[in-house]
C-alpha cells in the first residue's frame, strides 16, 4: 500500500465497523470493497462515519438511491453546516453543483444548450482528429510508454479546453491543480488554494475575452456577466466546475475502462472488430455502470424528517448514496460483476439521478465512443507493460482510476 492509500485510510473514519470511502481490494481494483457489498446484500441503510467524522445514513440499493438523489427533501447545498461535505469556512460551493433550486435550475439552464446531443454530436469531427492525434503521437513516441499522460489525459483535456475557449498550453497547471482538489488527502487549505488558482486564471482569461469573444463557453459566460445575469464569481466559479469534471472524469474513464478490457479479451475484442459499431453504445454503459468511477457517495443533508426503506431520516441528518454499490444492485442488473458489453446498462446511476444528474454527459459519451471505437482497432496489441496489481489505482481520490499506468504494443 502505498505512503497516500494508507494516509487516506487512516483519515477515514468508523462506527459500528461501516467506514466510507473504503479502499479497493488490491486482488480486485473493479470492484467495490467486499465490505461494502456484504453490507449491501444485508441492509438496506446503513449508518456510516465518513472521513471528517460526519454521520450519514447510507443507502445501498439502487432503488433507495434513486429514490433519495430525486427527492425534494434533501439538499445539496454544501454551505449548510450540517451537510455532510461542509468543511467549514474554507469551502467554496462548485457553482451549481452544490446548490439547490431555484439558484441550481437558473444557473444550470446557462449551459444547457452547450451539451446538448446536437451540438455535442456537431464537435465528433473535432474530436475524432483529437484521438487520431493522440494515438499518433503515442506510437511515434516511447515504447512502453505512461497510457495516462500519453493519451487518457491529454484526450479529454484538449477536448474541454476548445469547448470552453482555454489555451491547451496551460494544461499543466489546471490539471495539477484539479487533482489535488480531488485528492482525498489534500488537506482545505490546499483544496482551497488550488480551487483559488483555478478561480482567478478563468476571471483573468474571461476578462481578456471582453473585447475579444469566441464562440467558447467562457466568452458566453462573460456576456452573460456584461448583461447582468451573472456575477462575475459565478461565472469563473462555473468554468472551474466545467475545467475540473470536463476532464479529471473522463481521464479516469479512457484509462481504468483500458485497464479492464486488458484483462478481458473476449470483451476487447468485440471493440477490436471491424462492425464494432453496432457494441459501441451498450460497451460505453456498461463499462459506465461497472467502473463508476466516483467514489465519494453523493452525499446530501435532509431538509425536513421523511422515510426511506423503512428508515426514517431527521432534518438536519446527512444522507447519502454510494452509486457504486446501486450500479452492482443484483436485483437491477443480473450477475453486475460480470463485465459484459451487450449488456443493457442504461439503468445504471454513474452520472448520478435527480435534479443534480450530470450535465456533461453527452459529451461524456461522445469522447467514449470515439476512443472506443477507435483506439484498440488502431493499436490492436495494446498491453499493460506491468503487472495489473503494481497499477497504482487511485484510492486518494474521490474520481476513481489510476495514477500511471505503462502499456507497450
Amino acid at each position: 500500500m502505498s505512503t497516500e492509500t494508507q494516509a487516506a485510510a487512516s483519515n477515514t473514519g468508523q462506527l459500528n465497523g461501516v467506514r466510507y470511502p473504503l479502499d479497493k481490494d488490491a486482488r480486485c481494483p473493479f470492484h467495490p470493497a467486499q465490505e461494502l457489498r456484504d453490507l449491501q446484500a444485508e441492509q438496506r441503510v446503513a449508518e456510516a462515519t465518513l472521513p471528517l467524522g460526519q454521520k450519514v445514513h447510507m443507502f445501498t440499493r439502487y432503488d433507495d438511491q434513486r429514490a433519495l438523489l430525486g427527492d425534494p427533501r434533501v439538499s445539496a447545498d454544501v454551505s449548510n453546516p450540517l451537510h455532510p461535505n461542509h468543511v467549514g469556512g474554507s469551502i467554496t460551493p462548485l457553482s451549481f453543483l452544490f446548490k439547490d433550486d431555484p439558484e441550481h435550475a437558473r444557473l444550470r439552464r446557462m449551459l444547457t444548450s452547450t451539451f446538448t446531443v446536437k451540438r455535442v454530436q456537431a464537435m465528433r469531427p473535432a474530436v475524432q482528429r483529437i484521438v487520431d492525434h493522440q494515438i499518433d503521437q503515442m506510437l511515434a513516441g516511447p515504447n512502453p510508454v505512461d497510457f495516462v499522460q500519453a493519451f487518457a489525459l491529454p484526450v479529454p483535456s484538449l477536448v474541454i479546453s476548445e469547448l470552453l475557449g482555454v489555451p491547451y498550453e496551460d494544461h499543466e497547471d489546471f490539471q495539477k491543480n484539479s487533482s489535488t482538489i480531488l485528492r482525498r488527502t489534500a488537506t482545505p487549505d490546499e483544496r482551497a488554494a488550488a480551487r483559488g488558482a483555478i478561480f482567478d486564471y478563468l476571471t483573468t482569461l474571461m476578462k481578456s475575452k471582453e473585447n475579444d469573444a469566441h464562440d467558447d463557453v467562457l466568452s458566453m459566460l462573460g456576456g452573460r456577466v456584461t448583461s447582468g445575469e451573472l456575477t462575475p464569481n459565478d461565472a469563473a466559479m462555473m468554468g472551474v466546475l466545467l475545467l475540473l469534471a470536463g476532464h479529471e472524469t473522463t481521464a479516469n474513464m479512457m484509462a481504468l475502462g483500458t485497464a479492464v478490457l486488458l484483462q478481458h479479451p473476449d470483451q476487447l475484442a468485440l471493440l477490436q472488430a471491424e462492425d464494432n459499431h453496432a457494441i459501441i453504445p451498450s460497451a460505453i454503459e456498461e463499462l459506465l455502470r461497472y467502473l463508476t468511477i466516483v467514489h465519494d457517495g453523493l452525499r446530501r443533508v435532509a431538509t425536513e424528517d421523511f422515510e426511506l426503506a423503512d428508515t426514517t431520516v431527521r432534518a438536519g441528518e446527512g444522507v447519502m448514496a454510494p452509486i457504486e454499490l446501486a450500479n452492482r444492485d443484483p436485483e437491477i442488473f443480473d450477475n453486475p460483476d460480470d463485465l459484459d458489453l451487450r449488456r443493457d446498462a442504461r439503468r445504471h446511476v454513474a452520472f448520478g439521478f435527480g435534479p443534480h444528474q450530470c450535465l456533461g454527459q453527452p459529451l461524456a459519451r461522445l469522447e467514449l465512443d470515439v476512443v472506443y471505437s477507435t483506439l484498440y482497432r488502431r493499436i490492436p496489441t495494446l498491453a499493460l507493460a506491468t503487472d495489473l496489481e503494481r497499477l497504482p489505482f487511485k484510492n486518494d481520490a474521490a474520481i476513481y482510476g489510476v495514477h500511471e499506468m505503462p502499456v507497450t504494443w
